[in-house]
């Protein structure tokens, strides 16, 4: 689906995709929730629900796709990733590698497999609240995605004051939504740490309405 047929789908479906505000440092380097800005780390989504996490990370399906990479989302059987919705905030789902896995130790040994490929720019790993991932794979995908330019994802649930999932997470935020005025849905990401640029940065990006994703 090109940018063309992917405007008209949305517009026909009485949707906006989301308005994000991305900056860039002095040197031009992109910083935010881009897939440049993520790429070669690995970054950790966490929030009370999993709401505010589902649309951000669409979100970043949708950039990496506009960049002409490949994204994959692997997760569980207890997702609450929905595919139609997803395709009417724009995504290709033709272009999306969608993998469901029996548990927590299969979505990490999916995400290496991918990682290995050097094929996809961005790998989503939907893990909810499934727990801790040990430092050894951790290890092991930090490895490949500076190696191969890869954005890596957790989606986790927790608490807001809970640690993040160890010392090889480069970038972690609390994710959060509120509806405006307007009934438009604001998605938040406060970084709590981030090994780039110091934590407290925060992200935002307004989305109109779409069933299961703000």
């Amino acid at each position: 689906m090109n940018e063309s047929m992917r405007a008209d789908l949305m517009r026909k479906a009485g949707l906006h995709a989301p308005r994000a505000y991305i900056e860039r440092d002095r040197s031009g380097k992109a910083v935010g929730l881009s897939r440049a800005a993520l790429s070669g780390r690995l970054v950790e989504f966490s929030g009370q629900g999993n709401l505010a996490n589902l649309t951000l990370a669409c979100g970043l399906i949708l950039d990496t796709q506009k960049e002409g990479e490949t994204a994959a989302w692997i997760t569980g059987k207890e997702s609450a990733f929905y595919p139609p919705d997803a395709a009417r905030t724009g995504i290709d789902l033709a272009a999306l590698a969608v993998l469901r896995c029996p548990d927590k130790a299969a979505i990490v040994r999916a995400a290496d497999r991918l990682a290995r490929s050097g094929a996809f720019g961005l790998l989503i790993l939907d893990i909810s609240a499934k727990g801790e991932i040990p430092l050894s794979p951790q290890s092991r995908l930090a490895g490949l995605a500076r190696r191969h330019d890869i954005a890596i994802v957790f989606l986790t649930e927790k608490a807001d004051d809970a640690p993040s999932m160890g010392s090889l997470i480069s970038l972690r935020g609390r994710t959060s939504s509120r509806q405006d005025a307007d009934g438009r849905f604001i998605c938040s990401f406060e970084a709590v740490k981030d090994k780039r640029r110091g934590p407290g940065w925060v992200w935002k990006a307004v989305h109109h309405g779409t069933p299961g994703l703000y």
